[in-house]
């Protein structure tokens, strides 16, 4: 069923509002992939952040024109579903880890920061672990060398005390 022009901008004000707003753009072929794979994909997406579009390809380069996706109108070609996301990992990460276990989810590329990414660009991203475990990461290299010279110095503090009692 085709849509009608109002329609059509419709959709197009949506993409583009949706694209105004991420970060990260992610598309992959769904051919093959059963409606309960899909609908359970979905799920997934949507518990992480992630906006999942299956759109005509035209009405998906006109949204994205002129945004900071531009650069992957070029893949924008067969039965693709359309990945965007405000966190820049999400979108690769959901459909990536999806794709492990669907070997019919097949990632054609994606677009982050103004740069189109290919298949091994999405998986790469897809392997930055959360903003959650990168703070947690920073704040332990961090707090590592007061911790360590706290030790050294308790230490020195015990061996003086050895000392000055014998």
């Amino acid at each position: 069923m085709s849509l009608n022009r109002s329609e059509k901008e419709a959709v197009i004000t949506e993409v583009t509002g949706l694209a105004a707003k991420a970060q990260t753009l992610v598309m992959a072929e769904y051919r093959g992939i059963t409606v309960a794979d899909m609908t359970k994909l979905r799920s997934t997406a949507r518990s992480q952040g992630v906006s999942l579009s299956v759109l005509k390809n035209t009405l998906a380069r006109r949204a994205v024109a002129g945004s900071q996706f531009e650069v992957a109108a070029d893949t924008m070609t067969g039965p693709l579903i359309y990945g965007f996301s405000v966190d820049a990992v999400a979108a690769a990460r959901v459909l990536a880890d999806f794709a492990k276990t669907n070997d019919k989810l097949v990632i054609r590329g994606g677009a982050y920061g103004g740069k189109a990414l290919d298949v091994n660009g999405v998986k790469q991203l897809a392997s930055i672990p959360s903003k959650e475990v990168l703070l947690a990461q920073l704040c332990g290299l961090l707090k590592s060398p007061i911790s360590r010279t706290a030790v050294v110095l308790g230490a020195l503090a015990a061996r003086k005390g050895e000392t000055a009692a014998a």
